[in-house]
């Protein structure tokens, strides 16, 4: 039987309306954690706490927009009156950008992917740091993808957004490891979700292309997402802060750098 490695404990996980969100905030109920979801999307928030309390877990929603700083407050706030607490976050709210070149990229193109996929982790962390300071502790794992370490072309402020997740990381880990605060970052693969079941469908030739990126040939699925997730927020990796894992199938350790 699997441990249950975060009994007891208070999870948030952002972008968790569908996706590896919604995949990694079952994964953290089984592991025994209070999981609050949040989207953007209703229909998909209540769907993913369905999904846990059909599996036995403990599950609330409250929609948030991880852009916005007032939203992410009361997010975290209402967190902390459900339960009391915060132990540890999972900030994996995201989205894929257009497929340009960087001259073709317009500045609409530039503040959205920015936007979301870097200003929304710093918001994410910003109130989830305030709570586990007061209340003496916590762990944070913040979601990139391999274009943490490799470039994407025909996707500059995807790749900019998701080295400076790797950044944000390694401050923050350095600011708060004397105040009981890990924070590290898992640097995803192609996972199996809707939005790239979309990408597929609207380019037929990319699923075989990116596939061959893994060392295993397939694509990831949200589990395996959140359970590398919930070992970083557990107990199990009280060594290990300002840490930036690929979680990847081997697309960094490949050598297989010729993106077109």
């Amino acid at each position: 039987m699997q441990p249950r490695l975060l009994d007891g404990k208070v999870a948030l996980v952002t972008g968790s309306s569908s996706g590896v969100g919604a995949g990694s905030a079952l994964v953290f109920a089984r592991h025994g954690a209070k999981v609050m979801v949040t989207g953007r999307n209703p229909k998909g928030c209540e769907d993913t706490v369905r999904r846990i309390q059909a599996a036995g877990g403990e599950a609330a929603h409250h929609l948030c927009d991880v852009t916005k700083g007032r939203e992410v407050e009361d997010l975290v706030k209402a967190v902390v009156e459900r339960w009391g607490k915060l132990d540890c976050a999972f900030n994996i709210a995201g989205i894929p950008g257009p497929l340009k070149y960087t001259h073709e990229q317009t500045e609409e193109d530039w503040d959205v992917m920015i936007g979301t996929n870097l200003k929304g982790i710093w918001l994410c962390m910003k109130f989830e740091l305030l709570q586990m300071l007061a209340q003496g502790g916590g762990a944070i794992v913040n979601g990139s993808s391999a274009a943490s370490f490799v470039a994407v072309p025909k996707s500059a402020p995807y790749t900019a957004a998701k080295h400076g997740v790797a950044g944000l990381t390694k401050a923050a880990a350095l600011e708060y490891a004397r105040k009981n605060i890990r924070v590290n970052c898992l640097a995803l693969g192609i996972t199996r979700t809707p939005m790239t079941d979309e990408l597929f469908r609207n380019h037929p030739d990319t699923k075989a292309f990116l596939t061959a990126y893994s060392a295993f040939g397939r694509l990831a699925e949200p589990s395996e997402i959140g359970e590398a997730a919930v070992w970083m927020c557990s107990d199990l990796a009280s060594f290990m802060t300002g840490s930036v894992v690929p979680v990847d199938g081997g697309q960094t350790a490949t050598g297989r750098g010729k993106w077109s």
